[in-house]
């Protein structure tokens, strides 16, 4: 075990909410829920202010509208939050070549293999300036744990939360984990935990006296014998830079169950053009296609097609995942569809790119056809399908034609509510218009801070 804190851990504060927060002057100190907003959804992130109240994430939106009546609620926007996450891995690359991101907000790093930190002194002084460089880069926060093991540095960060620092120092570890619950430690969950509880042992300084035969005993070989050296204060797990990915997908939950066959293939087709954006935007391929479905009874059903070489043509993508959804039946309703691609490569093979010009060209004929059909409808007094009313949701950019950029406070009934600021200005003034106003439309989000803006700019 190392004999000096150079494992750092990292985690931004309250992140979705607090980019939220940054981005809208007027909900700064504010309670802010952050999830799916539809009576199924639940909270993905809530600020400080919203946690007061008790509100937490995974709780089911419901519960958390009654906590916090007068919270501001948000659908995420997860192109913003990656981001000001690419920034913030980058400043983490900056200090050593072996990062481990968990998740958008949360990394492990190994100072001591970047030679950026060697002692508690050191140590100290590069976690200061990391905090420094986030809160610059991003206006965020993020709290720092420093310790000899990742296990102790994700405690640490815990302990530092929000906005702090936190450094274990070598030889203080068991003094420091006695008294804290078996809940701390990774790998107990709510199960094991209450395993746990039933035979007398609720904190770590139990586990520990428990000894590694009736952990093994209680809990099996592999994970007594892992909970008892980190009762112990063991971790010799080390920091893993990031893997390649091994898929990219894109899914939608629905607040109301899908029965309409053209309905579900439409957003089947979505997905799929979604996802190929996500793929080419990693700059990456693949020869699996994915189809992933939830019906109405929660029963989920995967189908998958496998290409003859890779592609990231959105043709073929949309074809493929068409021709997985005939074999699924959705006549009991649909609450989630998915769309993914495996087996991912760097290149495309040029003959997917025929075959893709092929589709387009019969599809070409499809749409010809369909016109001659619709035109005949129209003559004989078919009833025809209304158009798709724009969907406006919670906490989303938008840009009107005559009052700039402000974000959408809420919609309904034919109307949609609009705060129009930014996060450099001050809070802004609220307007209402109908939801197919043409001067009001959908926007990428802003950067949080004015640096970001010129650098986009080439300032």
């Amino acid at each position: 075990m190392r004999t000096a804190p150079t494992i750092l851990h990292l985690d931004m504060d309250a992140f979705f909410a607090s980019a939220e927060q940054a981005s809208k002057p007027s909900l700064r100190g504010k309670a802010v829920v952050v999830g799916g907003l539809g009576p199924r959804g639940v909270v993905a992130t809530a600020s400080y202010e919203a946690r007061v109240f008790g509100v937490h994430s995974a709780m089911p939106m419901a519960q958390a509208r009654r906590l916090a009546p007068n919270a501001a609620y948000l659908v995420p926007r997860f192109g913003l939050y990656r981001e000001v996450s690419e920034q913030v891995m980058g400043l983490l690359r900056a200090l050593s070549p072996l990062v481990e991101p968990l998740s958008l907000d949360e990394a492990f790093v190994d100072l001591e293999a970047g030679e950026t930190a060697w002692d508690e002194g050191s140590a100290r002084l590069t976690g200061e300036k990391l905090r420094a460089d986030i809160r610059a880069v991003t206006g965020l926060t993020g709290s720092v744990g420093l310790a000899a093991s990742k296990m102790l540095a994700k405690i640490a960060s815990e302990q530092a939360k929000p906005d702090g620092l936190v450094l274990i120092e070598p030889g203080t570890e068991r003094a420091l984990l006695g008294p804290m619950s078996v809940r701390t430690l990774p790998g107990v969950g709510p199960a094991t935990g209450d395993h746990l509880r039933r035979a007398g042992i609720t904190t770590v300084e139990e586990l520990a006296e428990a000894g590694e035969d009736e952990l093994v005993r209680l809990l099996g070989k592999a994970h007594g014998h892992a909970l008892h050296a980190m009762a112990l204060a063991h971790d010799e797990r080390p920091v893993v830079a990031e893997r390649e990915t091994k898929s990219v997908s894109v899914e939608d939950t629905y607040d109301v169950d899908i029965h309409d066959r053209v309905r579900v293939g439409l957003e089947v087709q979505r997905l799929a053009d979604r996802c190929v954006r996500r793929l080419r935007g990693a700059g990456l391929s693949g020869r699996t296609i994915v189809l992933k479905v939830r019906r109405y009874d929660f029963s989920t059903l995967t189908r998958s097609e496998t290409l003859r070489g890779p592609t990231d043509d959105p043709a073929v993508v949309r074809e493929a995942a068409a021709r997985l959804l005939e074999g699924v039946d959705t006549t009991g309703g649909v609450r989630l569809l998915g769309v993914g691609v495996s087996g991912l490569a760097d290149y495309t093979q040029e003959d997917l790119f025929a075959q893709a010009r092929a589709q387009a060209e019969a599809a070409a004929g499809e749409s010809a056809d369909q016109e001659v059909a619709e035109e005949a409808s129209e003559e004989s007094g078919a009833e025809q399908v209304p158009p798709v009313e724009r969907r406006w949701p919670a906490g989303h950019d938008v840009r009107h034609a005559e009052f700039g950029h402000g974000w959408v406070q809420g919609s309904g009934l034919g109307r949609v509510t609009v705060r129009f600021e930014t996060p450099y200005s001050e809070p802004g003034r609220v307007r209402t218009f109908r939801t197919d106003d043409s001067a009001l439309e959908l926007a990428d989000p802003l950067p949080l801070v004015v640096g970001a803006v010129c650098d986009r700019r080439g300032g």
